[in-house]
């Protein structure tokens, strides 16, 4: 059995999120994707498992798994996988006094070390790892080296790659060459170019909630699947201000304040995994880029967004043709989708065959594509 995950999304409770990020939105979003296993993120927000109670039971068959993202004393961020909303509650009744924003916000700062909080999510039989532990704010290997600097003894369940970085970043890192990677979207809304944009794609013995904790912790992960991680918005060391990119000799060099604004210069993700990379390079699942099919359409619109009213109107005749994003993207022959838009076929076949140029992002920026055509050759 294979099943696409995402087990990292926000509810309306985060802050910068959308207001239209609700369960039946999401839920529509999970079939026009092409996923079949969503994490429900903030589910220690007293408001949103309530939100969730009409939708676990869904016709369309997707597994919600209770899942969410916090903040702990260090400003490392840690993805929280439990079997059931009711062990959150337990959770949020251990965490209350340690949080001023637990019952308002939909990912919380708690005031305990990395260790304190794994050791609580065990107890209750729960699974923890790093939230995007590249990312230059806010990660793990943002303040850290090693992972037991964070967790001390306490057992890192996963490790979620984030959205700048793929398998190749991780992969030469002996402090987390046994630890499963994790590809998710972080998605502050339901649109279908930020929902979905990272999964896994697991093997689990059975579509159950308790099936895919075990196939996460077991590492039965078939595919990481995600953007490039060029389109991340810190995979480059750049300037926070302007994002001027620079080498990392020339960070240094510069005191990590950019010399046409001094603004600061924050460490690119690509820069940090290299420093951390000391070892062999070890076998991992493999790795999948895509881009979202929202992007695709825009490019060849030769549109400003993806939301523009041609480019949507485009996106829904595909999903009605073919079924879903993912299998669009991946497995929907040519010939067929020609049949709707040419232009869109010589699209996804760069992007099939690797005919792509990438303007990597930093400090802040995202990055950029463009799709070589037809027949084009270095």
């Amino acid at each position: 059995m294979q099943v696409n995950a995402d087990l990292h999304i926000h509810s309306r409770f985060s802050m910068a999120t959308s207001p239209e990020i609700v369960p039946g939105n999401l839920i529509d979003a999970c079939v026009k994707k092409g996923i079949s296993v969503l994490g429900s993120g903030d589910a220690l927000h007293p408001g949103w498992p309530l939100l969730w109670s009409d939708y676990l039971d869904n016709d369309a068959g997707v597994l919600v798994i209770p899942t969410a993202e916090i903040e702990g004393e260090d400003r490392v961020h840690h993805l929280i996988i439990m079997q059931d909303f009711e062990s959150f509650s337990e959770l949020r009744s251990l965490f209350i006094p340690l949080s001023r924003d637990i019952l308002t916000g939909g990912r919380p700062h708690i005031r305990l070390a990395g260790n304190r909080i794994a050791e609580m999510v065990h107890q209750l039989g729960g699974m923890i790892g790093p939230a995007h532990a590249f990312t230059p704010w806010t990660s793990i290997f943002a303040y850290y080296n090693r992972v037991h600097e964070c967790y001390g003894g306490e057992t890192v369940d996963f490790l979620e790659l984030g959205l700048s970085a793929d398998t190749t970043y991780g992969e030469a890192i002996p402090d987390i060459c046994n630890v499963p990677f994790l590809t998710n979207s972080d998605a502050h809304s339901s649109d279908p170019t930020k929902f979905g944009r990272e999964f896994t794609r697991l093997t689990p013995k059975k579509c159950t909630v308790q099936g895919i904790l075990s196939a996460v912790k077991g590492g039965q992960i078939e595919m990481n699947v995600g953007i490039f991680p060029e389109e991340g918005k810190y995979n480059r060391t750049a300037c926070t201000r302007c994002y001027e990119q620079y080498t990392l000799a020339q960070a240094e060099e510069f005191r990590w304040r950019c010399p046409k604004d001094r603004g600061l210069i924050k460490k690119g993700v690509r820069d940090r995994a290299r420093e951390l990379s000391s070892g062999t390079p070890v076998k991992r699942p493999p790795y999948l880029h895509i881009l979202p099919l929202g992007e695709i359409v825009r490019t060849t619109e030769n549109a400003s967004s993806p939301n523009t009213k041609k480019c949507l109107v485009k996106y829904s005749q595909l999903i009605s043709a073919f079924g879903n994003e993912i299998a669009i993207l991946t497995t929907t022959p040519l010939t067929e989708i020609r049949e709707v838009d040419n232009r869109i076929a010589d699209a996804i076949d760069a992007f099939r065959n690797n005919r792509i140029s990438l303007q990597p992002g930093g400090g802040g920026r995202f990055g950029t594509f463009t799709l070589d055509p037809p027949g084009h050759t270095e």
